[in-house]
């Protein structure tokens, strides 16, 4: 689950001096997310319960009629919708069937696609191979790994301009800030491992909350994150960030042609 009971939070904020108040305000600013993460990342007392859900690179299962995205990215995620723990997010998925991302994670893609795969639907995996110019092309294919989901709770990037939080480190008796801030960092970090169920993965692929850029956050105004997957996540010789925005509305109606991608490096 990611809710964590009230007097939980307390103790654990009570570790690291953190009153009450600023507690309540940094919780109103969380939100919820599912971490995407290899069997041996699965928090211990998650795992006897644990069941698929998702599967970097490999090659995409499609309908009749439909084709590798044009620009020929190479498949970076399939999700079984169904698979997922119902009920977690505050974006709104397909209850079933797939969700299938082609993107590049080596440099900043010139194009990029999400789309939904109905369940039910007679499907067939496609080849990379493909004609280019009269001669036989290839795109690029990545190792296959089965990921678990595993329930979380992010933190508004901006979450220091809150009152409470504000007062709260413009009271730090050292004066500069620095002890307060290092309280509330650790005291973040504290709330995601509880939420999360162990420690939390630094390489993975992550759906819906808020994001954990490495430069600028993309989700900003009516943009929120619909996933974030870090390179290393599908490819291990990948240093990238990638993520990916769309409005609540848009990723709600499955309008996937909407969405906008980022890299980060």
């Amino acid at each position: 689950m990611t809710s964590i009971d009230e007097p939980l939070l307390l103790e654990t904020a009570a570790k690291y001096g953190v009153p009450a108040p600023v507690v309540r305000e940094l919780m109103a600013r969380a939100r919820p997310c599912l971490y995407l993460v290899p069997y041996d990342d699965v928090p211990e007392s998650h795992r006897e319960n644990a069941r698929p859900a998702a599967r970097t690179g490999g090659l995409p299962v499609l309908p009749d009629g439909v084709n590798w995205p044009d620009g020929r990215e190479p498949l970076v995620l399939s999700v079984d919708c169904a698979a997922l723990p119902h009920g977690v997010l505050d974006i709104e998925l397909p209850a079933d069937g797939h969700l299938l991302f082609f993107t590049e994670i080596g440099y900043p893609p010139e194009s990029s696609a999400v789309l939904h795969i109905p369940a039910g639907v007679r499907t067939a995996e496609r080849s990379a191979t493909y004609q280019l110019g009269g001669e036989d092309a290839q795109s690029r294919v990545y190792e296959p790994r089965t990921l678990y989901p595993v329930t979380g709770l992010t933190f508004d990037g901006e979450w220091e301009g809150g009152p409470e939080i504000s007062a709260f480190l413009d009271g730090d008796e050292n004066g500069d800030g620095d002890g307060a801030q290092d309280a509330l960092d650790s005291f973040e970090e504290a709330v995601g491992d509880l939420a999360f169920g162990g420690h939390r993965p630094g390489v993975c692929v992550q759906i819906g909350g808020f994001s954990d850029p490495w430069d600028m956050a993309p989700d900003t105004g009516e943009l929120v994150l619909f996933a974030q997957l870090a390179g290393q996540a599908i490819d291990y010789n990948v240093f990238t960030m990638n993520l990916i925005v769309g409005t609540r509305e848009g990723i709600a109606a499955r309008e996937y042609a909407g969405l906008q991608y980022e890299q980060q490096c």
